[in-house]
Protein backbone atom coordinates (compact mmCIF):
# COMPACT_ATOMS: atom_id res chain seq x y z
CA UNK A 1 0.00 0.00 0.00
CA UNK A 2 1.31 3.29 -0.97
CA UNK A 3 1.50 6.36 1.31
CA UNK A 4 -0.54 8.88 0.60
CA UNK A 5 0.85 12.02 0.23
CA UNK A 6 -0.80 16.07 0.59
CA UNK A 7 -0.95 17.75 -1.80
CA UNK A 8 1.14 21.07 -2.08
CA UNK A 9 1.08 24.43 -4.04
CA UNK A 10 4.77 25.93 -5.21
CA UNK A 11 4.72 27.70 -2.31
CA UNK A 12 4.03 25.17 0.21
CA UNK A 13 0.76 25.21 0.90
CA UNK A 14 -1.79 23.05 0.57
CA UNK A 15 -5.02 24.94 -0.90
CA UNK A 16 -8.63 23.98 -0.60
CA UNK A 17 -9.62 22.09 -3.41
CA UNK A 18 -6.44 19.99 -3.75
CA UNK A 19 -6.74 19.20 0.04
CA UNK A 20 -10.12 18.04 -0.68
CA UNK A 21 -9.78 15.86 -3.13
CA UNK A 22 -6.84 14.12 -1.20
CA UNK A 23 -9.22 13.69 1.70
CA UNK A 24 -12.02 12.35 -0.16
CA UNK A 25 -9.21 10.17 -1.93
CA UNK A 26 -7.82 8.81 1.40
CA UNK A 27 -11.16 8.37 2.77
CA UNK A 28 -11.90 6.16 0.17
CA UNK A 29 -8.79 4.17 -0.12
CA UNK A 30 -9.51 3.14 3.97
CA UNK A 31 -10.53 -0.27 4.05
CA UNK A 32 -10.58 -3.26 6.32
CA UNK A 33 -7.20 -5.59 6.40
CA UNK A 34 -8.12 -8.82 8.87
CA UNK A 35 -4.96 -8.79 11.73
CA UNK A 36 -3.92 -12.26 9.94
CA UNK A 37 -3.57 -9.97 6.56
CA UNK A 38 -0.98 -7.95 8.62
CA UNK A 39 2.50 -8.59 8.72
CA UNK A 40 5.82 -6.34 10.13
CA UNK A 41 6.70 -3.65 9.87
CA UNK A 42 4.74 -2.31 12.10
CA UNK A 43 4.55 1.73 12.47
CA UNK A 44 7.75 2.63 14.03
CA UNK A 45 7.65 5.26 16.81
CA UNK A 46 7.44 8.34 15.40
CA UNK A 47 4.61 7.13 13.20
CA UNK A 48 2.60 5.38 16.08
CA UNK A 49 2.84 8.68 17.66
CA UNK A 50 1.21 10.36 14.14
CA UNK A 51 -1.41 8.02 14.29
CA UNK A 52 -2.27 8.28 17.88
CA UNK A 53 -1.93 12.00 18.15
CA UNK A 54 -4.66 12.03 15.21
CA UNK A 55 -7.34 11.04 17.95
CA UNK A 56 -6.87 14.10 20.01
CA UNK A 57 -8.98 15.74 16.47
CA UNK A 58 -11.84 13.70 17.59
CA UNK A 59 -14.92 15.75 18.77
CA UNK A 60 -15.21 15.49 22.70
CA UNK A 61 -18.69 17.44 24.29
CA UNK A 62 -17.63 18.76 27.32
CA UNK A 63 -13.87 17.77 27.18
CA UNK A 64 -14.43 14.76 28.89
CA UNK A 65 -11.88 12.73 27.01
CA UNK A 66 -14.08 10.10 27.21
CA UNK A 67 -11.56 7.33 25.68
CA UNK A 68 -8.35 6.04 25.76
CA UNK A 69 -5.76 3.35 23.73
CA UNK A 70 -4.33 0.65 25.33
CA UNK A 71 -1.04 -0.53 23.54
CA UNK A 72 0.02 -4.80 24.14
CA UNK A 73 3.55 -4.97 23.63
CA UNK A 74 5.28 -8.32 22.53
CA UNK A 75 5.54 -8.74 25.65
CA UNK A 76 2.10 -8.91 26.90
CA UNK A 77 1.07 -10.77 23.96
CA UNK A 78 1.22 -14.05 25.93
CA UNK A 79 -0.94 -12.34 28.62
CA UNK A 80 -3.96 -11.79 26.30
CA UNK A 81 -3.28 -15.00 24.25
CA UNK A 82 -4.40 -16.74 27.99
CA UNK A 83 -7.57 -14.12 28.57
CA UNK A 84 -8.27 -15.12 24.82
CA UNK A 85 -8.01 -18.95 26.09
CA UNK A 86 -9.87 -18.63 28.98
CA UNK A 87 -12.86 -16.70 27.79
CA UNK A 88 -13.18 -19.40 25.38
CA UNK A 89 -12.98 -22.55 27.49
CA UNK A 90 -15.25 -19.99 29.53
CA UNK A 91 -18.14 -20.01 26.99
CA UNK A 92 -17.85 -23.95 25.59
CA UNK A 93 -15.64 -26.17 28.43
CA UNK A 94 -15.45 -28.85 25.47
CA UNK A 95 -13.34 -26.31 23.15
CA UNK A 96 -10.40 -28.94 22.10
CA UNK A 97 -6.95 -28.06 21.73
CA UNK A 98 -6.99 -26.78 18.33
CA UNK A 99 -9.88 -24.57 19.16
CA UNK A 100 -7.75 -23.21 21.99
CA UNK A 101 -4.48 -22.39 19.72
CA UNK A 102 -6.47 -20.97 17.35
CA UNK A 103 -7.84 -18.46 20.08
CA UNK A 104 -4.41 -17.89 21.71
CA UNK A 105 -3.12 -16.77 18.15
CA UNK A 106 -5.30 -14.46 18.04
CA UNK A 107 -3.28 -12.01 20.50
CA UNK A 108 -0.36 -12.64 18.11
CA UNK A 109 -1.36 -11.85 14.60
CA UNK A 110 -1.16 -8.13 14.08
CA UNK A 111 2.70 -6.70 14.60
CA UNK A 112 0.79 -3.23 16.33
CA UNK A 113 -2.01 -4.45 18.60
CA UNK A 114 -4.09 -1.88 21.00
CA UNK A 115 -7.69 -2.11 22.83
CA UNK A 116 -9.95 1.07 22.94
CA UNK A 117 -11.67 1.66 25.56
CA UNK A 118 -14.38 4.06 25.92
CA UNK A 119 -15.70 5.77 29.60
CA UNK A 120 -19.05 5.85 29.77
CA UNK A 121 -19.68 6.64 33.43
CA UNK A 122 -19.75 10.49 35.15
CA UNK A 123 -20.95 13.86 33.89
CA UNK A 124 -24.71 12.62 32.98
CA UNK A 125 -25.40 15.61 31.11
CA UNK A 126 -22.92 14.28 28.52
CA UNK A 127 -24.96 11.00 27.67
CA UNK A 128 -22.94 7.43 26.67
CA UNK A 129 -23.63 8.08 23.42
CA UNK A 130 -22.21 10.67 22.92
CA UNK A 131 -19.40 9.31 24.19
CA UNK A 132 -19.43 6.29 22.53
CA UNK A 133 -19.81 8.98 19.45
CA UNK A 134 -16.44 10.31 20.24
CA UNK A 135 -14.46 7.14 20.74
CA UNK A 136 -15.73 6.40 17.04
CA UNK A 137 -14.61 9.91 15.84
CA UNK A 138 -10.78 8.97 17.50
CA UNK A 139 -10.76 5.21 15.92
CA UNK A 140 -11.76 6.81 12.83
CA UNK A 141 -9.42 9.39 12.43
CA UNK A 142 -6.54 6.94 14.03
CA UNK A 143 -7.57 4.51 10.58
CA UNK A 144 -7.11 7.44 8.32
CA UNK A 145 -3.97 8.54 9.27
CA UNK A 146 -2.49 4.98 9.58
CA UNK A 147 -3.82 4.55 5.51
CA UNK A 148 -1.94 7.67 4.83
CA UNK A 149 1.19 6.18 6.07
CA UNK A 150 0.66 2.77 4.24
CA UNK A 151 -0.22 0.88 6.67
CA UNK A 152 -3.33 -1.74 6.77
CA UNK A 153 -5.55 -1.52 9.43
CA UNK A 154 -8.78 -3.23 11.38
CA UNK A 155 -11.08 -3.12 13.77
CA UNK A 156 -12.03 -6.40 15.76
CA UNK A 157 -13.94 -7.17 18.29
CA UNK A 158 -15.37 -11.04 19.81
CA UNK A 159 -16.77 -12.65 23.31
CA UNK A 160 -13.28 -12.29 24.79
CA UNK A 161 -13.96 -8.58 25.31
CA UNK A 162 -16.89 -9.01 27.98
CA UNK A 163 -14.95 -11.14 30.30
CA UNK A 164 -13.78 -10.44 33.48
CA UNK A 165 -10.22 -12.02 32.28
CA UNK A 166 -10.05 -8.94 29.69
CA UNK A 167 -11.32 -6.51 32.39
CA UNK A 168 -8.54 -7.82 34.72
CA UNK A 169 -5.67 -7.53 32.77
CA UNK A 170 -6.37 -4.25 31.29
CA UNK A 171 -7.32 -2.88 34.84
CA UNK A 172 -10.70 -1.52 33.33
CA UNK A 173 -12.69 0.66 35.58
CA UNK A 174 -15.92 0.25 36.47
CA UNK A 175 -17.68 2.73 34.16
CA UNK A 176 -15.19 1.78 31.25
CA UNK A 177 -16.05 -0.22 28.34
CA UNK A 178 -13.82 -2.47 25.92
CA UNK A 179 -14.84 -1.27 22.72
CA UNK A 180 -12.71 -2.69 20.04
CA UNK A 181 -8.56 -3.84 19.25
CA UNK A 182 -6.90 -1.91 16.66
CA UNK A 183 -3.99 -3.80 14.44
CA UNK A 184 -2.01 -2.04 12.39
CA UNK A 185 0.69 -3.33 10.05
CA UNK A 186 1.77 -3.82 6.54
CA UNK A 187 -0.42 -5.37 4.18
CA UNK A 188 0.90 -8.40 3.27
CA UNK A 189 -2.13 -9.68 1.70
CA UNK A 190 -5.53 -8.50 0.68
CA UNK A 191 -8.90 -9.08 -0.63
CA UNK A 192 -10.97 -7.62 -2.76
CA UNK A 193 -13.26 -4.11 -1.58
CA UNK A 194 -16.52 -4.48 -1.04
CA UNK A 195 -18.78 -2.04 -2.41
CA UNK A 196 -19.23 1.09 -0.60
CA UNK A 197 -23.02 2.30 -0.13
CA UNK A 198 -24.34 4.46 -2.24
CA UNK A 199 -25.84 7.51 -0.78
CA UNK A 200 -29.55 7.06 -1.62
CA UNK A 201 -29.28 4.44 1.00
CA UNK A 202 -27.87 6.06 3.94
CA UNK A 203 -29.31 9.46 3.46
CA UNK A 204 -32.99 10.82 3.31
CA UNK A 205 -34.55 14.53 3.53
CA UNK A 206 -36.81 15.25 6.56
CA UNK A 207 -40.51 15.82 5.63
CA UNK A 208 -42.58 17.86 7.47
CA UNK A 209 -46.31 17.53 7.26
CA UNK A 210 -48.32 20.10 5.88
Amino acid sequence: MQAARAPATAAGAVDAASAGEWAAALIQSRCTVLPKRLAAPGPDRAQLAAILGAAAAAPDHGELLPWRFVLVPERARPALADVFEQSLLERDPAASPAQCAQAREKAFRAPVLLLAIAALGGAPEIPAAERLVSAGCALQNMLLMATALGFGSALTSGKALQSDGLRRLFALRRDEQALCFLSLGTVASSRPRRARPGMEQYVSELEVPS
